[in-house]
């Protein structure tokens, strides 16, 4: 896995600024979903200024991450599903029609995994299913509604 290209590589310089995964926003998470076997995967370790209460992530990290993780990962398995993930040197991109997040258990400040799977896959739409977890505990779950941008243009989306 170590080998395999992230997606946020592949956005164009518009999407390049987001908050959670752009690569462009010096103050952003830069999160880096990769493709694992028939899952995505990505790791991110939370530092002591994302602390909600006591030594534990805050919430909105936590949606943060698994919005925009399930948003690479909707490219990602898109891509693969028409065969142009290899070489691939721009990402189609995919916002967030709805988000599910439900918290499990406090997430300590450690090394956080999110992996993913796409139960539903169609031509505009992808749907995500993502485990947060820190070590083998699996500390929340997310489901995202995710549609394709026309030709990368967001202010196009209809």
């Amino acid at each position: 896995m170590a080998h395999s290209p992230f997606v946020q590589a592949l956005y164009p310089p518009d999407f390049a600024r987001c908050y959670g995964c752009g690569v462009d926003n010096t103050h952003g998470h830069h999160l880096e979903t990769r493709r694992d076997g028939a899952s995505t995967v990505t790791r991110f370790t939370p530092q002591p200024y994302h602390t909600g209460a006591s030594d534990f992530a805050y919430g909105g990290l936590i949606a943060s991450m698994i919005d925009c993780h399930s948003a690479g990962s909707a490219a990602i398995f898109w891509m693969i599903a028409n065969e142009n993930w290899q070489g691939a040197t721009v990402a189609p991109r995919f916002v967030t029609a709805r988000l599910e997040v439900n918290y499990l258990k406090p997430t300590p400040l450690e090394p956080i995994e999110l992996r993913s799977s796409a139960p539903e896959l169609g031509e505009r739409k992808v749907v995500v299913a993502t485990e947060l977890s820190v070590g083998k505990l699996v500390t929340a779950t997310g489901r995202a509604v995710l549609v394709k941008v026309p030709d990368g243009n967001i202010g196009r989306i209809s």
